[in-house]
């Protein structure tokens, strides 16, 4: 599935929640897909559970 109609199926489903469930329901269905985007990218092995934990040194300590 290209990465088009992927976005036309999130972005259709956050119409359709922001529609009929007012934008509670629009934000909750936006931060689920977001969580389940980086769930799928983990298990695809396309992300590293220490990126989110190291610092913008590359998690070296000390002077250089």
């Amino acid at each position: 599935m290209s990465m088009a109609v992927v976005g036309l199926i999130a972005g259709m489903a956050l119409g359709f929640a922001g529609y009929f469930g007012g934008f509670g329901a629009f934000l909750l269905v936006a931060a689920l897909g977001a969580i389940g985007w980086v769930a799928g990218r983990f298990l695809d092995g396309d992300l590293d559970a220490g990126e989110f934990f190291r610092g913008r040194d590359g998690g070296r300590r000390g002077p250089r």
